[in-house]
């Protein structure tokens, strides 16, 4: 199922302010590993930590939105009768989880 197949189905305002707002702490993040990457002298363990910490910044956004696509989706999607599709949906989406 995608967006074009659920157009009354959007990221709550909320989730996709939270999500917009930190995905541009992230983008600051990877400036700095891409600054890190210029200087020959940084020591690539750090940057080990940071790419570690990009990775886990990222991890919490796509925990905000499944969480949100939960409680805002599935849980209304036998309502909508579309329960079929919200599971194929989800088992796709797990696949990179």
């Amino acid at each position: 199922m995608s967006a074009s197949n659920n157009e009354g189905l959007h990221l709550a305002t909320g989730t996709r302010e939270d999500a917009r707002r930190r995905l541009l702490s992230i983008r600051g993040h990877v400036e700095g590993l891409l600054r890190m990457l210029e200087d020959e002298s940084i020591y690539c363990v750090d940057i080990l930590k940071q790419v570690k910490a990009v990775n886990g910044a990222l991890d919490k956004v796509g925990d905000l939105v499944l969480r949100s696509h939960l409680q805002n989706h599935v849980v209304t999607a036998a309502a909508r009768g579309d329960t079929s599709m919200i599971v194929e949906e989800l088992m796709e989406v797990l696949k990179y989880r």
